[in-house]
């Protein structure tokens, strides 16, 4: 079956819903979601979102925070842009009804987490994401000109490739019509053609055995774009997140939020010590990068599975209102946090690399954008300052909305694409083929590729992680498609990317650390 819509957005986080309302009253726009709306990466976002909205605050302080946490390779002009520009989408939300806590004298209750200079961070409670992805559910699903699909994966998208035209990674003109879509209930493929396509499929993080994302994490967009030629970039940044909950056997792993830290928690060891200060003068509040890194060693030193975060000196009905749902979930695991240590560990959370795009979110693939945590703007850099992933996901919504709405009357379909060819596929009955296949890949990157790497971890991952790549493209060729089988594909490609820039860089800079090269080279580029 062919659809036709004027904007086709793949994915349902706070950058495809908001991109989707922007351009809603132009055209018809049609939201695909694997699972349903609220199965997001931004729903499980605690923390917040960064933005200078006091007076006191600069955003020459927010920018300067963004670039040491970056680790030299941001793009100046790209932080300023997304920083000066985060106000106005802030106000956006506010009135689309999203309700960030205020104190007493109504105005905005601001957090400070790792690596920012100030108190600038936008919050609700400890589910901001929650909070942000109901209220735009909310006015998505009033709004006329949005269909939305649940239970729709989307498999590729749709280029000249289809036409039988044969495209190499140096083609300057490759197009996106839309993409091929497989409605998971009843098994079958539909062609969506579009004008302007938007990828905001979220992370990576199921790449990985631990991991604090959603199980939908599994690198679609990405992957879906480096096979129809767009170009990726900084594959090998992956963020750790230094704290999550320490709980064999959950999936994905509880997150304490870095604004506990922020509001006064403190990272100790089993016997009761604070380390932090040995690795960074700005103690359990140093960047990310540093913040796992020095867990990791302190669990190597030590042979323990996990350190622990100290919250106990601070007033316990205050830590109640501030953090509900970290104490309700820890409580339910026998842990009191007002009265005992939290055990916490690190678990692979945020992407700092993926799909580029310029500062309009444009791919290098005409037609077709990406924003969200699936594109590489150049914001992070090497690392991410934390609650910059929020708003750089509103602010390049907004700038894909502004320069798709210029170009899209010059547009049309391509009604030449042929529908989905799967004849000569037969139905996959082995299941623990693909479920193995996934296991198998999770423990190859976290035994690998994890917080810290080296030559022979990633020539080790490589070969085996390619013995893997030959056993699905073989499945998939002669299987009939379905979400489990695209997702594998999907996150074997993706690890391979995160293997190949890994592999390639050789040096350590932010998330990216090698024994085999322990120090940062300004003279070194991948570009």
């Amino acid at each position: 079956m062919i659809k036709k819509y004027d904007f086709l957005v793949i994915g349902s986080g706070i950058a495809g819903m908001s991109f989707a309302l922007k351009v809603a009253d132009k055209g018809k726009v049609a939201i695909l979601c694997k699972t349903n709306l609220e199965e997001a990466n931004t729903y499980y976002a605690q923390g917040g979102i960064a933005s200078v909205t006091k007076p006191t605050d600069k955003f020459e302080h927010h920018i300067e925070d963004t670039l040491i946490a970056g680790d030299g390779i941001c793009d100046k002009e790209v932080v300023k842009m997304v920083i000066e520009n985060g106000p106005a989408q802030i106000k956006e939300l506010v009135n689309w009804g999203v309700d960030f806590d205020r104190n007493e004298d109504g105005n905005f209750d601001l957090h400070k987490e790792g690596g920012h200079s100030d108190f600038r961070i936008l919050h609700h409670k400890d589910n901001t994401g929650a909070e942000v992805q109901v209220s735009l559910i909310d006015r998505i699903k009033n709004h006329p000109n949005i269909d939305i699909y649940d239970q729709h994966f989307a498999i590729e998208i749709i280029t000249q490739h289809h036409l039988g035209q044969l495209i190499k990674h140096t083609t300057p003109n490759i197009e996106c019509y839309g993409a091929y879509v497989l409605d998971i209930r009843t098994h079958h493929v539909h062609t969506f053609l579009s004008k302007i396509t938007m990828v905001a499929t979220g992370g990576i993080g199921n790449i990985y055995e631990s991991t604090s994302n959603p199980p939908v994490a599994t690198g679609d967009g990405i992957s879906m774009v480096y096979r129809a030629k767009g170009l990726v970039e900084d594959m090998e940044f992956v963020q750790f997140h230094p704290t999550t909950l320490y709980n064999p056997g959950d999936r994905p792993s509880f997150l304490i939020t870095e604004a506990m830290r922020g509001y006064g928690a403190v990272l100790k060891n089993k016997k009761g010590e604070e380390f932090m200060e040995k690795y960074d003068k700005r103690g359990s509040l140093a960047p990310r990068d540093i913040v796992a890194r020095a867990i990791d060693n302190e669990m190597k030193i030590s042979g323990e599975s996990h350190v622990y975060l100290d919250v106990t000196h601070k007033n316990a009905e205050e830590t109640k209102a501030h953090f509900p749902n970290i104490y309700k979930k820890c409580l339910e695991v026998g842990i009191d946090i007002t009265k005992q240590y939290i055990p916490v560990v690190p678990a692979a959370h945020y992407f700092c690399g993926g799909i580029k795009v310029d500062m309009n979110a444009r791919t290098t693939i005409k037609n077709l954008y990406a924003a969200g945590e699936c594109s590489r703007t150049g914001l992070h850099g090497a690392n991410r300052l934390a609650s910059n992933s929020l708003l750089e996901a509103i602010v390049y919504a907004d700038a894909a909305a502004k320069d798709s709405l210029k170009i899209i009357g010059n547009i049309d379909w391509n009604d030449r694409i042929p529908e989905w060819n799967d004849e000569g596929t037969s139905l996959n009955e082995e299941m623990v083929l693909i479920t193995q296949s996934v296991k198998e890949v999770n423990q190859i990157m976290n035994s690998y590729v994890g917080i810290v790497r080296s030559n022979l971890r990633l020539k080790r991952a490589y070969d085996r992680l390619e013995l893997l790549y030959k056993e699905t493209e073989n499945l998939f060729q002669h299987s009939v498609v379905s979400k489990e089988l695209c997702e594998l594909r999907n996150i074997i490609n993706t690890a391979y990317l995160v293997i190949k820039f890994a592999s390639q860089r050789k040096e350590s800079r932010g998330l990216h650390y090698t024994i085999d090269y322990p120090k940062k080279n300004d003279h070194f580029s991948l570009y």
